[in-house]
């Protein structure tokens, strides 16, 4: 039997301080004068509970200690920025682990540390000397601000700071490309595990422990292993029923790593080869796939992607007797025609992914595709059990249903979504989720059985993990 990868561990090695606070400046040259109050996230009520910071400070900074408050103030072009974080606590911290301290945090992202004490006694004394605070959409600050300076204006700086967040620099594509690698190995060890009558939840969690052997911090979001019927739930997240033969099983699942978040759907045969029913589903999502991916071309429009994707979606389905024509309506309520495509593919293509999984992407503000963006492509095609039964009674509707009921009997219960991550370079699109989609390459791997995982560990050097400093 083939052995697992050895699982890598983080190494120490450091993300350079000096990006962050090169994010810092290029957010506040964006914003112009004033006062930036960016709050980290709180420690959960239960200190037995998982803490994770929130993107906006960990972007800024790379500091994952709860509770942490950064005011950067701009004034001309001088720059100053202090961290707010815990004091020393060694009762508390026997509780919850070391903390660095003020000083220390300070040290290791380059800011003036202060004391969390000293928060409200600061931005009290900016009032008086800032005309405008921006804020990250929360207005507690601006308001005690106001209450000082009633002069003083208030900015949301969340549109600004997600456009800097769209363009992702050589050190983030580090930590997506690392979160991808992790990703693409549990989708190969869960596709040979699959078999009829293993719970979805026995992959999930084979899946989850992969992560975890190989270094990520936790799931990307919550793990989907959905099977027959649950196939054609997008977000189904149970996890709680016995697979069974002839039945397709959707996995889309994301390991986050050192923050940053991969996002790998795969849609793989229970006994591991496709109906001639799940094949006909499955090859127009991949064949919708592969025409949004031509179609992602440098400089060119992101909505080009969506457009080709959709096309060939439809006419696959038209093909197939599912809709009764590529461009047909049917009654969607209220009066209103909606595309027949809509029933089986009601998302969108992708979205970016970054810190987290649904990240903001430079081609949300610019409509362009350009270097540094990373982003998912994502067709699916969901037959829904009950469709026909849901659909609003109208004679268009009648009509639509005796023509399509045939073919809906043939591919009831069949979901299907295919997804990968894919990076922006000056040369082109880059695939990086190289796991099997072909159905062919899917069938081979699965006819290997279930893989034994190695007990090797073996750490691996990655410049992918927030600035630190030795204790």
């Amino acid at each position: 039997m083939l052995a697992a990868l050895a699982a890598p561990r983080p190494s120490a090695a450091q993300a350079a301080v000096s990006e962050y606070a090169m994010r810092r400046q290029k957010l506040m040259a964006a914003l112009g004068d004033g006062a930036l109050v960016v709050n980290g996230a709180e420690e959960p009520k239960e200190d037995y509970m998982s803490f994770w910071q929130s993107p906006e400070m960990d972007y800024l900074t790379g500091f994952r200690e709860p509770g942490a408050k950064l005011v950067i103030v701009r004034q001309g072009a001088t720059q100053t920025e202090f961290l707010f974080a815990a004091d020393k606590d060694p009762a508390r911290e026997v509780w919850t682990g070391n903390r660095l301290g003020p000083a220390r945090a300070g040290q290791a992202t380059g800011t003036t540390g202060r004391s969390l004490s000293e928060f409200t006694k600061v931005v009290d004394s900016l009032a008086g000397k800032v005309a405008r605070v921006f804020t990250l959409g929360d207005e507690a600050v601006a308001t005690q601000m106001k209450q000082k300076n009633a002069t003083i204006a208030s900015s949301d700086a969340s549109r600004a700071l997600q456009q800097l967040r769209g363009t992702k620099s050589e050190a983030e594509l580090a930590c997506i490309r690392r979160a991808v690698d992790v990703t693409v190995d549990a989708q190969k060890l869960a596709m040979r595990a699959v078999r009829p009558d293993a719970g979805e939840y026995e992959v999930q969690g084979l899946i989850e422990y992969t992560f975890r052997r190989n270094g990520a911090d936790r799931p990307s979001f919550a793990t989907i292993v959905g099977s027959g019927p649950n196939s054609a739930t997008l977000h189904y997240g149970a996890n709680s029923r016995q697979m069974k033969a002839g039945d397709i099983v959707v996995m889309d699942i994301g390991a986050s790593f050192a923050g940053y978040a991969a996002d790998v759907t795969r849609t793989v045969p229970v006994n591991g080869t496709y109906s001639p029913a799940q094949r006909d589903i499955y090859q127009i999502v991949r064949d919708a796939q592969a025409a949004a991916e031509k179609a992602a071309v440098p400089g060119g429009p992101a909505r080009a992607m969506s457009q080709a994707a959709s096309k060939v979606l439809a006419e696959g389905l038209a093909r197939v007797g599912l809709i009764t024509a590529p461009d047909a309506t049917y009654d969607c309520g209220n009066g209103k025609k909606c595309s027949q495509l809509s029933l089986y593919y009601m998302h969108g293509l992708g979205h970016g992914i970054g810190l987290e999984v649904h990240d903001p992407d430079q081609h949300y503000f610019t409509g362009t595709l350009a270097p540094g963006s990373a982003f998912t492509i994502e067709p699916g095609i969901y037959v829904r059990e009950n469709l026909l039964e849901i659909l609003p009674d109208t004679p268009g509707n009648k009509a639509l249903v005796a023509s399509i009921a045939k073919a809906h009997a043939r591919y009831k219960n069949i979901g299907v979504r295919i997804e990968d991550d894919y990076v922006i370079t000056a040369s082109g699109l880059e695939w990086i989720s190289k796991a099997p989609r072909e159905m062919a390459e899917i069938e081979a791997l699965m006819k290997q059985g279930p893989a034994m995982l190695s007990t090797a560990q073996a750490p691996v050097e990655t410049s992918c993990a927030p600035p630190k400093v030795q204790p």
